[in-house]
């Protein structure tokens, strides 16, 4: 066993252990995952009515006394594909799960996603979180529960929140992830209430664990990492697995730190239905097999605390509930297909959890700005909303890289961890794919995150977050989601370069379920910011670099409560010449090649993009017969073509000459300035392309 120097707590002894363990329900609850998988496997996947099976055979045994030991109401797993067995623990309804492996209607999903990509919103008790379908993608989103368990307990002072945990699943091979190690230093350096739990059978699919991590140990090797206490051992054995998970709770409770436990557990059946473990010699398989905790269980049960004939009883309830199940799963119908497309988005009815509605007040919201005081830049009336929102929601925390003292990379957040305080403005490791993971987790705690990332292009490390995020709403049909606002500053500034200069807004358009604001000056900053912070959707809040301190995207401060909807364009010169569409920096460029070139222009600030006002832009395409469209990103399936192919499709008879696109080539931003003004669209060359298409 390997264990660090961290706070040890006196764990009890294998008697206490064995009495606190209802291990009547532990045989009947391996026997109903057995039952369940073996139906599967036999039956359901051959007759084509599970597509995707994923055997939890050996794994069974040690996930249920985890799922024993989760009692408070605030706890909360997160697992991955073979964690079928600890969610049975939890309570969910057995046909539920086998509804949903067979993706029939309600369940998980509404047979929207697989079967073991599963989800638990339990408002009586421990909670699953939805789990992804890529490995190593729940470790962040625990971390941000874990932490959100002290920000209720520390920063709201809520006495309801003590003792709770959270609990991460996952095999051997995630501990090779992005994830992993970002979920790893967040909740060491915090010292969060977070189990790491590694499900050690030896092999990634066809890859042996010596792939994974140096000496196929990860408990070994993390031995020594501060503040983590690391357990290990068999997890085939009832006595020393009851005894490593009462322990490694029992440390986590405490709140002193988070804990790993390796427990080594046999794979009894392939990485999925369709594996043939080729890969495997006849003697491992038949080793593994030697280990099957079933076996196990019944020779630490019978006949100490079960009879031969209790035993053979519980084996055939187990037996004739899932033959029960099975009837009733059978009988649910496939999900009506006219409904697939609900949920992309929040709705009336909001989700089960994630998300502050429900969670008390909001505060007044004023469709219209009440512009007081001086123009000012977007800097200052970023940070004046940012403060504001602060005030009013105590659920809202602020974080990202060099947001706290530092204030942030372009000063928006200067000030505002003295006034707040750090737990509610606070700097965090460099880990994008943390950042966000985090705030997933602390969104579906119901807290409202809002991460700041740097650069556009640093996002990229966390697209697998993002996305998750983004779909979450959709794929669990509406029982979980996690609204955030994500702060990313965009595009050039002085000079441009690869790294911190594109904008690339389309790859959050394309990411379902993710709205998207790209404003272009400081009044509607204000107005969307707060729109997107008293929202229930996650959002990406693009702030373009070179209009952050520019003259003329100042204005005057709109109120405290000016919110602006989204999918609501500005006309910001009126013409019937020509209609121009903009957003971000080039609305300010695209007004003054219109007054300089003397044509009768409708310019239009789309200023959100997802959703877009397709309505501004075909009445005013009506009216005026030409469309030109201009943005700093890429032409090459920006969105720009998006735009295009809609006026194509609902106004060409409107037209008089082509859709224009006026956009930077393909190719990264520039770094020297005279290369930059020679790629994205200025003044000048939007001037030509407005006397070209007047003149067509």
């Amino acid at each position: 066993m390997a264990q660090t120097q961290a706070a040890t707590i006196n764990a009890p002894n294998q008697s206490s252990i064995d009495a606190a363990v209802d291990w009547k329900r532990v045989a009947y609850l391996v026997h109903l995952s057995r039952g369940l998988d073996a139906l599967e496997e036999t039956k359901l996947v051959p007759e084509k009515k599970v597509l995707y099976q994923f055997s939890a055979r050996g794994h069974d045994m040690a996930q249920i006394l985890l799922g024993e030991q989760l009692d408070h109401a605030r706890d909360a797993i997160c697992g991955y594909y073979r964690s079928r067995p600890i969610l049975l623990s939890l309570g969910v309804d057995l046909v539920e799960a086998l509804g949903s492996s067979m993706a029939r209607a309600g369940g998980y999903s509404d047979g929207r996603d697989i079967g073991a990509v599963f989800n638990f919103p339990n408002l009586n008790g421990a909670s699953a979180l939805p789990m992804c379908g890529g490995v190593g993608a729940q470790y962040t989103p625990m971390a941000g529960w874990a932490q959100a368990l002290q920000y209720f307990k520390n920063t709201l002072n809520d006495p309801s929140y003590d003792r709770a945990i959270g609990v991460v699943l996952g095999g051997e091979a995630s501990v090779a992830t992005n994830g992993f190690w970002s979920a790893l230093t967040i909740a060491t350096t915090l010292k969060l209430p977070m189990l790491f739990y590694v499900e050690d059978n030896g092999y990634g699919i066809s890859v042996p664990s010596t792939f994974q991590t140096p000496g196929a140990d990860i408990a070994a090797n993390l031995s020594q990492f501060k503040n983590l206490k690391v357990l290990s051992g068999d997890g085939t054995d009832p006595a020393e697995a009851s005894a490593l998970i009462s322990e490694a709770v029992n440390h986590v409770r405490s709140w002193t730190g988070p804990s790993l436990l390796r427990l080594t557990v046999p794979r009894l059946q392939g990485h999925s239905f369709q594996d043939t473990q080729t890969y495997k010699s006849d003697a491992l398989v038949k080793k593994e097999w030697a280990r099957d905790p079933l076996p196990k269980l019944k020779d630490h049960l019978v006949p100490g605390h079960l009879s031969e004939r209790e035993w053979t009883e519980i084996s055939a309830r187990a037996d004739q509930a899932v033959e029960e199940t099975r009837e009733k799963a059978e009988a649910i119908p496939v999900a009506d297909p006219g409904a697939v497309t609900r949920y992309v988005f929040s709705e009336t009815e909001p989700q089960i959890m994630g998300g502050l509605r429900g969670k008390g007040a909001r505060p007044k919201s004023d469709l219209e700005p009440k512009p007081a005081g001086a123009r000012i830049n977007m800097v200052t009336a970023l940070r004046r909303t940012l403060d504001h929102e602060l005030s009013v929601n105590p659920r809202m925390a602020l974080f990202g890289e060099d947001v706290g003292p530092k204030g942030g990379v372009h000063a928006v957040t200067l000030g505002l961890q003295e006034k707040r305080g750090d737990t509610r403005v606070f700097d965090t490791s460099l880990s994008e794919e943390g950042i966000i993971g985090r705030a997933v987790g602390m969104a579906l705690a119901g807290l409202l995150p809002v991460p700041e990332i740097q650069f556009r292009k640093y996002a990229d490390p966390a697209v697998e977050q993002i996305n998750d995020c983004g779909t979450m709403r959709w794929r669990t049909n509406n029982r979980f989601a996690a609204p955030m606002v994500v702060r990313m500053p965009v595009g050039f500034f002085k000079c441009g370069d690869p790294w911190h200069s594109q904008t690339n807004e389309v790859q959050f358009v394309h990411s379902p379920g993710w709205k998207v604001a790209a404003p272009s000056n400081a009044e509607d900053a204000v107005g969307l910011l707060r729109t997107a912070l008293r929202g229930d959707d996650p959002v990406m809040f693009f702030e373009h670099r070179a209009m952050l301190d520019d003259p003329w995207a100042r204005r005057p401060y709109p109120g405290d409560d000016y919110v602006l909807p989204f999918g609501q364009a500005k006309f910001t010169l009126a013409g019937d010449e020509i209609t121009i569409v903009t957003w971000g920096a080039m609305v300010k460029r695209c007004e003054e090649a219109a007054k300089k070139s003397g044509r009768s222009a409708d310019v239009i600030d789309l200023r959100t993009l997802m959703p877009w006002d397709k309505k501004a832009v075909l009445s005013s395409v009506k009216k005026t017969s030409r469309c030109l469209i201009v943005h700093e990103d890429l032409r090459s399936a920006g969105f720009g073509a998006e735009i295009a192919a809609v006026v194509a499709d609902e106004a060409f008879m409107d037209l008089d000459a082509p859709i224009a696109r006026l956009t930077m080539p393909d190719i990264p931003s520039p770094h020297n300035p005279v290369l930059l003004n020679a790629v994205v669209p200025d003044v000048e060359t939007i001037c030509k392309s407005i006397e070209d298409l007047c003149a067509f």
